[in-house]
């Protein structure tokens, strides 16, 4: 499906995964179907966004933040 970009066959997974060791995965993507039907056939990504967001997160984790950022953290609500 992600390769070939169609969504036709994304129900008909979903239903397979529920009888697989996927069930959770499936569960978790019915309810935000649209989205993922989206995903699939649409050419826009946020890959650049989220990768800028994984690397500030890695950046609090293994301490290599800097004193503005950690205390940004620590103040902002979670």
């Amino acid at each position: 499906m992600v390769r070939a970009r169609t969504r036709a066959p994304l129900q008909n997974w979903i239903t397979r995964a529920g009888a697989s060791m996927l069930v959770p995965f499936g569960r978790g993507i019915a309810p935000d179907g649209t989205a993922v039907r989206a995903a699939l056939t649409e050419p826009w990504s946020d890959g650049p966004t989220a990768g800028h967001i994984t690397r500030l997160i890695r950046r609090q984790i293994y301490g290599r933040g800097k004193l503005g950022l950690l205390c940004a953290r620590l103040v902002a609500p979670a």
